[in-house]
């Protein structure tokens, strides 16, 4: 049964009637394309945005849990996709803060305009409360609910496919790899994260591991890294004092902006289990204390504040399981007991960049990956982008040159 879109009281664009099947010509009609993707589906309230050249799905999947998946579609209105890009975002993001952010400049349209259809996939967390989050939203919970989304579209489309990470997304990525025998996935984009450690890292890798599961113990599911009320504080009250003290008089406070720049730029001299798992911060920039807190001179040096305002204010709950980041650093710490991912049957095409002051220069999980190559050696890439921090490789207006051009 053909279905009308702009119908009163819809709230979706006028674009005809779209066939029942997959549409004839989608390049003429993107919308044809989310269509199928809303049947195949299933349930769900879905919202169509048109853009300029795109039209973009959002439908929340309704399978009776206490909160959805979310599924983003972003699909080219001027020709037929050759492939499918999935879209994992970092822990506490989802895919419009990850990755539709800037709105004018972003790897979604990137990916977009090289003929590529467009699927963010949003853990359940992002819609839900505190309360909704149990002690199995693990890694293996997330890897399940993703498989469950590319099964079905790749049912309908039968289009090849990668995927495509940032952070415990990009984990999420290449444990999903490890699971995924399709022909059909041809390469896994994994952008600033962490495999394996060695050493003394390991070991407090392993610490970390213990302090998420000592939490899960106390009955304590969910973390809130709390960055979205951090930024928009700077922005709206820059000179206002805030409750943190003032690493040179602690009897003094930060502003808020500095508070900001700190959080962004130092993130690795933060308190927290897992902090320390970066070289320098979640931003490149600078940080230098004044006479006073109201002296200290600051800045970014890649993403403008700005841009990191608007992709934290993009969010939902900004809560992170803790039963992934407990399962995150079983993988750091590459003990193989709680979690682990089985690097050799990664068969796919890896590109995996790093940032300099992110993740840093930490290649053995790329290394395993080319342990089991057998006769025909695996196409696998790691570099490390310098001077960028976690989120830069995201959120820089330099990105696409620096970062997106290494895929």
């Amino acid at each position: 049964m053909a279905r009308q879109h702009g119908e009163a009281g819809t709230g979706r664009p006028a674009y005809g009637t779209v066939p029942a099947g997959p549409p004839a010509d989608p390049a003429a009609a993107g919308i044809g394309l989310l269509t199928l993707v809303e049947r195949t589906l299933g349930t769900g309230t879905a919202v169509y945005v048109p853009g300029d050249g795109w039209i973009r799905l959002t439908l929340p999947l309704d399978d009776g849990g206490p909160a959805p998946v979310t599924v983003d579609v972003v699909a080219d209105t001027r020709r037929t996709p050759r492939g499918i890009a999935y879209l994992l975002p970092g822990g506490g993001l989802n895919f419009g803060s990850c990755f539709f952010t800037p709105s004018d400049l972003n790897l979604v349209h990137r990916m977009r305009r090289e003929g590529l259809l467009v699927v963010g996939v949003t853990p359940r967390e992002d819609a839900a409360t505190a309360q909704d989050i149990g002690p199995d939203w693990g890694l293996a919970a997330h890897r399940r609910d993703l498989a469950s989304v590319v099964e079905a579209l790749d049912g309908a489309f039968g289009l090849p496919y990668q995927y495509v990470g940032h952070s415990a997304g990009a984990l999420l990525a290449l444990d999903a790899a490890s699971h995924d025998d399709s022909p059909r996935l041809t390469r896994v984009v994994a952008l600033d994260t962490t495999g394996p450690y060695s050493g003394d890292l390991a070991v407090r890798a392993a610490q970390t591991r213990t302090a998420y599961e000592a939490r899960i113990e106390r009955g304590s599911y969910a973390t809130d890294p709390g960055l979205a009320a951090v930024l928009a504080r700077a922005v709206t009250d820059p000179a206002g004092s805030s409750e943190v003290p003032w690493p040179p008089d602690p009897e003094l406070r930060f502003t808020h902006a500095g508070l900001a720049h700190f959080v962004l730029v130092r993130t690795s001299l933060l308190p927290g289990p897992a902090n320390w798992i970066y070289t320098q911060g979640h931003a490149a920039g600078s940080y230098s204390f004044g006479a006073t807190p109201a002296a200290d001179r600051f800045a970014l040096a890649h993403t403008t504040l700005a841009t990191w305002h608007a992709a934290t204010a993009a969010l939902g709950s900004g809560l992170i399981p803790d039963a992934l980041l407990r399962d995150l650093a079983a993988v750091w710490a590459g003990e193989g007991k709680t979690y682990a991912i089985d690097w050799e049957r990664i068969s796919a095409e890896v590109v995996w960049i790093n940032s300099e002051l992110g993740r840093g220069d930490h290649s053995r999980g790329a290394r395993l990956i080319r342990v089991g190559e057998g006769p025909q050696p695996r196409r696998v890439r790691f570099a490390v982008v310098p001077g960028y921090g976690h989120g830069d490789p995201l959120w820089s207006r330099t990105a696409a040159a620096d970062v997106w051009s290494l895929f």
